[in-house]
């Protein structure tokens, strides 16, 4: 079908004003935060309902036209590109608020919701939803489920998947199935929720969700240390989490932090400058936690684990210093960064980033390596930097050399490719350094019953020819 037909077709089902084919529509629906694939749509539908999502799906079966769908577009593994004539399903305008009980203390809410919406709506009910990251003002929840997102607090709070109780979603064979319906407790075989987060829209289409929600946390303080090195990073760790609650721990390294710094014209955390720099946050909600966590620190100081620190004595002194560890992404994006999102087990993670770091700096010594990420969860951000004078399909090519290498060794760690920002097209040739091919087969099995003609999000995690 051309794409006047689809819009006409789908028009006539769901309603006029709902399918865009201009060139900026095809631009910018057409693509994620990477910059790998380029987007070639063949058209744009808006639903605003799960009704409208399911006659989507059942034109699109019917045809044999493939379906991207679209959240907040702020992915970075190409799990939201359309590069193959696809037809994208923008969920923009189901953003809305279907439930929410008090005592339950649970919302339901369309998949189009922004992030950074639901957290103001909690705060509203004086109720705390925990998953955050930097993309919080622009992703959606529907695209945070479908990836799994985890983010800044997962050291206490979990990743999404802990925060979600129940979902709507439409298959790829057109049906609607309400899984788990809000439950706490619901054994009655295979909890089916649990496919469809994490599994980038390649099974169906979250249409609602129902969120947990519990209560905000309290007197939030944050300290910015300074370390030697990503041993003495581990150290710290080990050292607060046998005394203090921790709510977030973050890691940098410091070039990381002097771009950064430079680029938003921020101030360093303290005069003095250390290889990596640890970042702890935690609620100081009487003088008894503050005092443990000074003696922790002082404790630090004197094992030579820690150089020096700075300590938050207000909430905008705390989100200053979060500033230091949430913009580096950002400030990045503009040296093109080729972003590999690792996992490994926490007590691993310093002759891990050792050992891959050395092999990208003996490797290829004219890119620069910016670390930061997740210490507290195991997850690490390697960004290797496209250098100035290279081009950048050149670039990219030789980064999916380097990635090769990389995952090898984090295959030997027993790690995994991709911690919290999904497969997509970026990750999906390396699913088996991750995955057995015992799993990868019954993955494929279960794609095959959601979606026997493989029209949702074809291309992405998995290849089924």
């Amino acid at each position: 079908m051309t794409p006047e037909q689809i819009k006409q077709a789908i028009e006539e089902q769901i309603g006029a004003d709902k399918v865009r084919l201009d060139g900026e529509a095809l631009e910018v629906y057409g693509r994620d935060w990477t910059k790998i694939h380029a987007p070639r749509p063949r058209a744009i539908a808006f639903p605003r309902s799960t009704e409208d999502v399911q006659a989507l799906v059942k034109f699109a079966r019917e045809n044999q036209i493939a379906l991207v769908p679209s959240g907040g577009r702020t992915g970075l593994s190409a799990g939201a590109v359309a590069a193959n004539d696809e037809l994208v399903i923008v969920m923009d305008y189901m953003n809305k608020v279907v439930d929410f009980n008090a005592v339950d203390r649970s919302v339901t809410v369309q998949a189009g919701m922004i992030t950074e919406q639901l957290q103001q709506f909690a705060e509203e009910q004086e109720l705390y939803y925990p998953v955050d990251f930097a993309s919080a003002g622009s992703s959606q929840i529907g695209g945070n489920i479908s990836t799994n997102a985890g983010g800044i607090k997962v050291i206490k709070y979990g990743m999404t998947r802990d925060w979600v109780l129940g979902l709507k979603v439409v298959t790829g064979e057109g049906e609607v199935l309400e899984l788990n319906k809000g439950l706490i407790k619901n054994n009655t075989g295979y909890d089916l929720r649990h496919l469809f987060i994490g599994a980038e829209g390649t099974l169906g289409i979250i249409t609602e969700a129902t969120i947990k929600l519990t209560r905000p946390p309290r007197d939030l303080t944050v300290m910015v240390l300074g370390t030697p090195s990503m041993q003495d990073v581990m150290q710290v760790l080990k050292a607060f989490q046998a005394e203090v609650d921790l709510t977030a721990f973050e890691f940098f390294s410091e070039n990381a932090l002097e771009k950064v710094t430079r680029h938003h014209q921020l101030q360093r955390p303290f005069d003095s400058s250390t290889d990596y720099y640890a970042l702890l946050e935690f609620e100081a909600e009487n003088e008894a936690v503050m005092d443990t966590a000074m003696q922790v620190f002082e404790k630090c100081m004197e094992e030579g684990w820690v150089e020096d620190g700075a300590i938050s004595q207000s909430e905008a002194q705390a989100q200053s210093l979060w500033s230091l560890r949430e913009f580096i992404s950002e400030t990045i994006s503009h040296e093109t960064p080729y972003k590999n999102d690792l996992s490994v087990v926490i007590s691993r993670v310093p002759e891990f980033l050792k050992e891959v770091d050395d092999f990208v700096q003996e490797t290829y010594p004219d890119f620069e390596v910016v670390w930061f990420g997740h210490i507290g969860d195991g997850n690490l951000h390697l960004n290797i930097l496209k250098p100035a004078d290279m081009d950048k399909d050149a670039f990219f090519d030789k980064c999916h050399h380097v990635s090769d290498k990389v995952f090898a060794i984090t295959q030997q760690y027993g790690g995994s490719v991709s911690a919290e920002h999904g497969v997509g097209m970026v990750k999906k040739d390396f699913l088996h350094f991750t995955r057995s091919q015992q799993e990868l087969a019954y993955m494929k099995a279960i794609k095959q019953v959601f979606d026997p003609d493989n029209i949702m999000n074809p291309g992405k995690v998995l290849d089924l020819k």
